[in-house]
């Protein structure tokens, strides 16, 4: 009797706990360019030792050896190579006090698929899955097969236990064929191929698992209706997934008669229902074009071209199947009243907030990564295939867009920012109703851990100093969390890659030679002092002349009508400027904590002031043009591109409705 009447209490006390937690709302975290480094990875062969910490450390948890890659190297890459081990763990357990069990990794998940570093990443999502309940899903970025087969690679910008770079290869790459050359040479450093990577991650949705509800492949010839996890196992395997890809676009029965160079290569994507009523899917959309006239033999991957410029714009052409696939997998979702959510690593809407044409005017065609943007006429037709939210990474970048097919479907494009860049963070998604989704972005602020490295680098520093070679600002060593930490990355980059390889050379020498009110009366001066003449010391003379004392005051009398003196505008300089170009092209809202409000009323009276440039400047060559009707011209540019940036799609915290794609803002809403 006491046995039903504690049974009837537990009945009456846990029944609304446990429906709570079945109508709880699907949250799914995204988790795009972790591009993973084990920064104590140790090599099975004993090869390289790794780097020892100073004696006297107390705390001998801190004592492991360290495999890492050069500061010197990290700060001129996209992405840090070593602090984003410190920053998958915060992001993770962020993820577990915040009880999110469905994680997605969009591609680049590792720094480009060596076997010791996949190990190691394995690892940590085998045991958040075993003692959190994680459930991890992975698609491949360009980072993770390199090439489509395994091939013999490695760095050369390892940090040695003298400071200075140490080359850890594979047996076969040239350095390891080269005698006498010093490098470690060890198969530790192997980058993987598809067969390799998706059989070690196998039981991260590469392989369909027992507690799926649903799992399948553009492949798999069964449906919802007949699904059965043996069968979906047993058209998982790796050589069903196979297709046909030429130099000049799809094979199979896509094949144009004067198609050339076929391969056979595989394809990733698959589809899963992880909880009742919401579909994943993982769309691989690597694209590895074969190489023209390649007549090598023995290293299958080196008949390829790599896949990090080619993304949706080459997905039509060159895996058309996959794309008919997904126009299916949407139809059937509509039908079967599914949410679906797409992700792959690549991006199917431009990403720089529609700048992306006035940045080419500004800097050139070909700079600043522009090559990976989605065409307009790509995103529209990816539109129509009726996928209403994609989750996209590759970019490293925070940005929301949407658009709009002639036919009258919407799309928007989520770009999930990377841990291992500026500014830090992740996607969470919580599926409210089934056309309603609440877009979170979680920054990571404070990350234990990520000052471990430090040591190295001080003592790498040093050695830099001591041997004569260009120096990184060692102030970035005094960054106080990992947020800042990115910010000093992301100067540097800026610094020492961005300025010297995408800013024209007259445009890059004018900025770092002015403080804004120095831009200001530039704009406003009436000289015939060309561009050609323009060097630092004709600025300090011009800065002498009466035209600049005339320039002065006008742009003192415009700065006094926007309520602003001009001398505030000597507190930043061009660097400060273009810096500031970068975070927000980069981060979107999440960059403004770093950008002084004040500033950003300077620029907002800038973009204002210098709205018409010249017409007379934009039909002359270069070398004819005034400095100030340069200055003019160019500074307009950059200004309204600030401006565009600010003025996007809210890409912070907001509420999407997937079927017209309407972004509300949550800090506006929270606002009013």
């Amino acid at each position: 009797m006491k046995t039903l009447f504690f049974r009837f209490l537990m009945a009456l006390f846990c029944l609304p706990v446990l429906a709570a937690e079945q109508s709880a709302p699907t949250q799914i975290a995204f988790l795009p360019d972790v591009h993973f480094h084990d920064v104590y990875a140790q090599f099975n062969d004993g090869s390289f030792k790794g780097l020892s910490r100073a004696s006297g450390n107390k705390d001998q948890s801190k004592n492991k050896a360290a495999t890492i890659r050069t500061m010197a190297a990290q700060l001129q890459s996209t992405r840090l190579f070593n602090e984003n081990y410190f920053a998958l763990r915060a992001a993770l357990d962020d993820l577990v006090r915040r009880k999110v069990k469905l994680v997605v990794l969009p591609g680049d998940f590792s720094d480009d698929g060596q076997s010791v570093h996949i190990r190691g990443l394995k690892a940590i999502l085998q045991q958040y899955s075993t003692t959190h309940g994680l459930k991890f899903l992975l698609t491949l970025g360009n980072h993770d097969p390199v090439r489509p087969y395994a091939h013999a690679a490695g760095k050369a910008d390892y940090l040695g236990p003298d400071g200075r770079p140490l080359a850890i290869f594979s047996p076969g790459s040239e350095p390891c064929n080269k005698s006498g050359q010093d490098v470690i040479c060890t198969e530790e450093v192997k980058e993987l191929g598809y067969r390799e990577l998706m059989t070690e991650l196998s039981d991260f949705g590469f392989y369909p698992k027992a507690d799926d509800l649903y799992w399948e492949t553009p492949y798999s010839n069964y449906n919802s209706s007949n699904y059965s996890y043996t069968e979906a196992l047993a058209q998982s395997d790796f050589t069903k997934r196979q297709f046909e890809i030429c130099q000049q676009g799809a094979g199979g029965s896509y094949k144009k008669p004067d198609y050339s160079n076929c391969h056979v290569i595989p394809d990733a994507s698959y589809l899963v229902e992880p909880v009742e009523g919401v579909w994943l899917l993982a769309i691989d959309a690597n694209v590895y074009k074969p190489k023209a006239g390649y007549q090598g033999k023995g290293n299958e991957a080196a008949a390829f071209e790599g896949s990090g410029n080619a993304g949706y714009n080459a997905m039509f052409d060159y895996k058309p199947q996959v794309m008919a696939w997904v126009k299916q997998v949407a139809a059937r979702a509509k039908a079967q009243g599914k949410t679906l959510i797409a992700f792959s690593h690549y991006p199917m809407i431009e990403f720089y907030q529609g700048q992306t044409q006035h940045i080419a005017t500004l800097l050139g065609e070909e700079r600043g990564q522009l090559s990976r943007s989605p065409k307009t006429q790509i995103s529209e037709r990816l539109a129509d295939l009726g996928v209403q939210l994609h989750i996209g990474g590759h970019m490293h970048l925070n940005n929301t867009a949407v658009a709009h097919s002639n036919r009258g479907n919407s799309l928007v494009n989520i770009q999930a920012p990377s841990l291992a860049a500026y500014v830090p963070a992740y996607k969470l998604l919580t599926l409210t109703t089934p056309q309603q989704v609440k877009v979170q972005t979680i920054v990571l602020q404070d990350v234990p851990g990520f000052n471990q490295l430090f040591e190295h680098y001080q003592h790498e520093w040093q050695q830099l100093k001591q041997d004569k070679q260009p120096v990184w600002d060692a102030s970035i060593l005094q960054s106080k969390n990992y947020r800042e930490f990115a910010n000093g990355h992301l100067r540097e980059l800026t610094r020492l890659r961005f300025l010297p390889n995408d800013w024209p050379d007259e445009l890059r020498q004018l900025l770092l030679s002015l403080t804004g009110e120095q831009m200001l009366v530039l704009s406003q001066l009436n000289s015939k002092t060309t561009l050609k003449d323009f060097s630092p010391h004709v600025l300090q003379d011009l800065g002498q002349s009466n035209e600049w004392q005339h320039a002065r005051q006008q742009a003192k009398a415009l700065a006094l009508t926007a309520g602003i003196r001009l001398e505030d505008l000597a507190t930043w300089t061009g660097f400060d400027l273009v810096l500031d170009f970068y975070r927000l092209q980069n981060a979107g809202e999440l960059a403004l904590p770093d950008i002084p409000p004040a500033r950003l009323k300077e620029y907002g009276f800038f973009t204002a002031t210098l709205q018409q440039p010249d017409a007379a400047a934009q039909v002359q060559g270069w070398t004819d043009w005034t400095l100030a009707q340069y200055s003019r011209y160019k500074f307009a540019a950059l200004f309204q591109i600030i401006d565009g940036f600010l003025q996007g799609q809210p890409n912070g915290d907001f509420m999407l409705n997937t079927k017209t794609g309407e972004l509300t803002s949550l800090k506006k809403h929270q606002a009013q």
